[in-house]
Formats: structure tokens, C-alpha cells, sequence
């Protein structure tokens, strides 16, 4: 049975009903992950949860280690990603405690290993949709059941961090379109894609950032107290997303690297292909 992953804060694991829940260490050719995984099962469906910040809070943005976070997701045999984020909001009519399912990303992160194919192996996927279209429409839905307000279609700009925003780079952010703001989500649905994952991302607004005259000062009090306001509204949505998740895959996700690959199989060195097996196996034998 494929398993459903879901990468957040540790609050986001004391789910009610979940069943023979372990902690798994799994060690990855791309160092620690962020902690252990939970496995468990709720409503029959089997579920690994990541705390993207180690359980405690203590890895910053800059530091998490997403190459080996989704590498051991699909190391246990996780197809589909459901991130839970924080965000600023940067519309007007995107409000603090509102849900947001983001389904553009721009990247503004420069301290990050945002790909597995960076030693003797090239590979282009395709990125136009950086999300799973299928997956980010299922959780709006099942987030609109729920009675939370909840907006689709966002672009989500993901800073380096760990700092917020300063004014003139909130107003620039306006300026350009964007509609919340992040440091985490863009590297994880990058690394998601390559390793043929489905990802899309629940986004808790905490925040207004730094433009609005009510949040001339974020602070990181108010975002922590917002997040946990919202924590249990994006339980309930959980549940109803693993119980709905259809058994099989019908997005393009699942073969995103079937054209991808540029290298010809023979020049890639052996210790490559042993390294990214798990990513590549069904299309180049080690």
C-alpha cells in the first residue's frame, strides 16, 4: 500500500485516532533528516509524518536538510506529500488564521541544495506546475467542507529566512504579484517532483508581513500563537485528506522524470546510480 506523507510541525502528529505509531530513524546518502519519521495508520491508510523543523523547533529554514527529508520519504514508500506551512499574507484579503493552497512558487532562497542531480547526472524536469494539481484540488475541497476560510490558486514567494521581511522587500513582493510568503515549501516541492512525489501545500496564514499598517513588526510570538490557533482546523482537514485520497495516482507526478534524464546511462558513474537508485531505478539500472 502506497503511504501519504505530511511534512509540518510536531503539533500536527497528535492527530486523535492514529494507530501503531513508530518512530523510524532512516539514514539517507544525503546526510540526517530533519528527525525521525512517525509511522502510523488512520482509517486503514498508512501515514509518514516529518517534523520539517525537528521535533523542539530547533533547525532553521536555511539548514533543514530537504535533499535527505525526501529522500527518506520515498525511501519508506511515500507517493504523495501534503505539506502544512505557516505564511505572511501579502493581499489584503488574505487574512491572518485564513487557509491558502498555493499553487505557484517563486524562489528567492540562495543557502539551499534544491536538487539530487548535481554530481555526474543532469536532469530537467518539468516545472511549469509545481504542485499536484489533483492533490491541491482535494485538499481545497475538503478544506472548504470544513467551513475554514480557505483560498486557492496563491503564489507563495519563499525567502531564505530565517529573518522576516523588511518593509521595502514586503512592498516589492506586493508589487510583483505575489499573494503569501514563506521560507520552506519551494526546495520541498523542487526535490518532491525529482523524486516523483505529489506535493501540494496547506498554508496557514499567521500573518499580514510587514506592509500592513496592524503588522508593521512581525514577531515570531504572534506567528507561533496564530499557528497554533489554526492547528486544529488543519488536523480536521488532515483526516479528511487521508481518508480521500484516491489508492491510485492519475497526475503526471509519478513519471515526471521519464524525459528528464539527459545523461546517457553508460557516462553516469556507478556510484551515482547506486547513490539515486531509489529515484531513478525504474529508468536507469545501477
Amino acid at each position: 500500500m502506497e503511504r501519504i506523507g505530511v511534512i509540518g510541525g510536531s503539533g500536527i502528529y497528535q492527530i486523535e485516532g492514529l494507530e501503531e505509531e513508530e518512530w523510524v530513524e532512516v539514514p539517507t546518502p544525503f546526510g540526517q533528516p530533519s528527525d525521525k519519521f512517525l509511522i502510523a495508520k488512520y482509517g486503514g491508510r498508512e501515514v509518514v509524518f516529518l517534523p520539517r523543523h525537528g521535533r523542539g523547533h530547533r533547525i532553521s529554514p536555511s539548514c533543514i536538510n530537504y535533499r535527505a527529508n525526501i529522500w527518506g520519504m520515498k525511501s519508506l514508500g511515500v507517493e504523495r506529500i501534503i505539506s502544512v506551512t505557516a505564511c505572511g499574507s501579502l493581499k489584503e484579503e488574505f487574512r491572518p488564521l485564513d487557509f491558502v493552497i498555493p499553487t505557484q512558487f517563486v524562489d528567492r532562497t540562495y543557502e539551499r541544495k534544491h536538487t539530487f542531480f548535481d554530481e555526474g547526472i543532469v536532469v530537467h524536469i518539468s516545472f511549469s506546475h509545481p504542485v499536484c494539481l489533483e492533490l491541491a484540488d482535494l485538499i481545497y475541497k475538503l478544506a472548504k467542507e470544513e467551513g475554514v476560510n480557505v483560498h486557492f490558486g496563491a503564489t507563495y514567494l519563499n525567502i531564505e529566512g530565517p529573518q522576516f521581511s523588511t518593509l521595502a522587500e514586503s512592498n516589492l513582493y506586493r508589487s510583483w504579484g505575489m499573494d503569501i510568503i514563506g521560507m520552506t515549501n519551494m526546495v520541498e516541492a523542487r526535490l518532491a517532483r525529482e523524486a516523483e512525489i505529489c506535493y501540494a501545500t496547506l498554508a496557514a496564514i499567521t500573518d499580514y508581513d510587514c506592509w500592513h499598517q496592524s503588522e508593521e513588526v512581525v514577531t515570531a510570538e504572534a506567528v507561533l500563537d496564530n499557528l497554533k490557533k489554526n492547528a486544529e482546523n488543519a488536523k480536521r482537514i488532515l483526516k479528511k485528506v487521508i481518508l480521500k485520497i484516491p489508492s491510485l495516482r492519475s497526475c503526471p507526478c509519478s513519471e515526471a522524470l521519464k524525459d528528464a534524464i539527459v545523461t546517457s546511462p553508460e557516462v553516469i558513474p556507478p556510484e551515482v546510480k547506486r547513490k539515486l537508485e531509489i529515484i531513478i531505478g525504474k529508468y536507469i539500472k545501477s
